[in-house]
């Protein structure tokens, strides 16, 4: 059976048509008119991604991200309304995996779905295939940084640090190729399975909400440099 979708929205219209498109790509579609509803559905049906409007009465869409989040790691896909950059931004920094604006094309609803659970499935099957012990080629460490592939978990000067799915996956691709420059596109390609150049706000929120994280002083970062005009880099030697 197909992946389980949960698609949120208090727009009966909307959520029939994604219910079509996402069924034809053989995925399991469940849904919920209103936050609350949302809220049990997840916990009944555990679906594996996440389409989620913000503007809902009673419970919006930020509560449900938080409360999800708090919980849990699953991928959420953001609706908004065209403009609201606020909400956009808002959203990502909530820990959305990814938006779109209304109207939206639901064939890029489709692909971005099928990105998000491309990457899910491959980590998972990469997981399940390495055995208990865990190589040296599965740990990157860095001064003061250790990144365990096989585990997922990052440690900053003895610390662990929770990091979203999309914050280790950005993380551990830097630090895989240090001092290679990245693009904002080239990562959204990457990382979001998303191969197109418009609106990469994803990217430089979730590169801020990393910093946050991992930097001590995520204004003057010391491993993911920015690249003026560029992109992003990974530095990891010892600060001069």
């Amino acid at each position: 059976m197909g992946a389980i979708v949960l698609v949120v929205d208090d727009e009966p219209n909307i959520i029939d048509v994604c219910t079509v498109y996402l069924q034809r790509e053989g995925y399991q579609v469940i849904s919920a008119p209103n936050g609350d509803e949302a809220i049990r559905k997840w916990r009944q049906y555990q679906p594996q991604l996440i389409v989620l409007d913000l503007m809902m009465p009673g419970k919006n869409g930020w509560q449900v991200c938080e409360e999800i989040r708090n919980e849990q790691d699953v991928p959420i896909i953001m609706l908004t309304a065209l403009g609201d950059e606020m909400d956009r931004l808002t959203g990502l920094t909530m820990g959305a995996d990814d938006y779109l604006t209304k109207p939206f094309s639901p064939r890029e609803l489709v692909l971005r779905a099928k990105g998000i659970l491309r990457r899910l499935q491959r980590t998972q099957s990469e997981t399940a295939a390495n055995t208990e012990a865990v190589l040296p080629a599965h740990i990157l460490r860095y001064p003061g940084l250790e990144i365990n592939v096989l585990y997922r978990s990052v440690r900053i000067n003895d610390k662990d640090i929770e990091l979203t799915v999309k914050e280790f996956e950005l993380l551990h691709l830097f630090a895989a190729h240090p001092e290679q420059v990245f693009s904002r596109n080239q990562l959204l390609s990457k990382i979001w399975d998303i191969d197109y150049y418009g609106d990469t706000t994803t990217v430089t929120v979730h590169i801020r909400r990393l910093r946050e994280k991992i930097e001590q002083n995520p204004s003057q970062p010391r491993y993911i440099k920015t690249v003026w005009g560029i992109g992003y880099k990974f530095e990891g030697r010892e600060p001069s």
